[in-house]
């Protein structure tokens, strides 16, 4: 079986993302062989290696669902400065996508984009969503800041500036307030919850000033009509 029948067989499989084990399987070959003809498609462009033992079909994955593939078998789910940019909660636009998972922190670099993974806790694993057309488990706006703030005391450097926040209508400061209350530790949910207080303000005084510009601004001026007392064309 050449290289273009092999192909054609892995895309029959019916599976956009996949293991060595589950191709060999499928082709009825060694574990060993199997690595080798995957690489070996891949180095073509025909297959994309997202991490040791797991591959991918070129544009059938969107990269947001990237780190549920690369933490299995841990669950993880999108959040922090990605969700919060999905949700137009921030305006920076993050180089790399952010996720959580109750398996260990670590960095993957993929064809398809850097996913950096962060470690909760098995208990404050909750609040987000998942898209069924994408595949995609993303954090709620709440979720996804209230993950950026129990991260922030952490010896990393990532989150430790908050951006400035656009927080959206429903947002709802009171859910984030209660989950808060389930962070098992005493130190970090006192830090949590002084944190989130002191960015529902910024983000308060944010709104106040863009309010008070748009008031000084005005609203824009009405076009100018121009009337001729010349009258109608001639009718020719």
């Amino acid at each position: 079986m050449n290289l273009i029948e092999t192909h054609a067989r892995i895309l029959r499989m019916g599976s956009n993302v996949f293991r060595t084990a589950d191709a060999a399987a499928y082709l009825d070959i060694s574990n060993s062989t199997a690595s080798q003809t995957l690489a070996r498609l891949a180095g073509a462009g025909h297959l994309l290696s997202l991490r040791h033992g797991v591959w991918a079909v070129p544009g059938r994955l969107d990269p947001l669902a990237l780190p549920g593939h690369l933490t299995a078998p841990f669950p993880s789910y999108v959040s922090l400065q990605s969700a919060l940019y999905y949700h137009g909660v921030i305006s920076q636009i993050p180089n790399v996508i952010y996720a959580v998972s109750v398996g260990r922190t670590r960095m993957f670099r993929t064809p398809l984009g850097t996913v950096s993974i962060h470690h909760l806790q098995p208990e404050f694993f909750f609040g987000f969503e998942v898209m069924e057309t994408a595949g995609v488990a993303m954090a709620t706006p709440e979720k996804a800041l209230l993950d950026y703030l129990y991260l922030s005391p952490a010896r990393s450097n990532l989150f430790r500036a908050l951006p400035e926040l656009d927080l959206p209508a429903k947002f709802n400061g009171k859910s984030v307030r209660q989950m808060i209350q389930r962070i098992p530790s005493v130190r970090r949910r006192t830090l949590v919850a002084r944190a989130f207080e002191k960015s529902m303000v910024t983000a308060s005084v944010s709104r106040q000033q863009e309010r008070g510009t748009a008031a000084l601004e005005g609203p824009p001026p009405l076009p100018t009509l121009r009337h001729s007392r010349a009258g109608p064309p001639p009718v020719t």
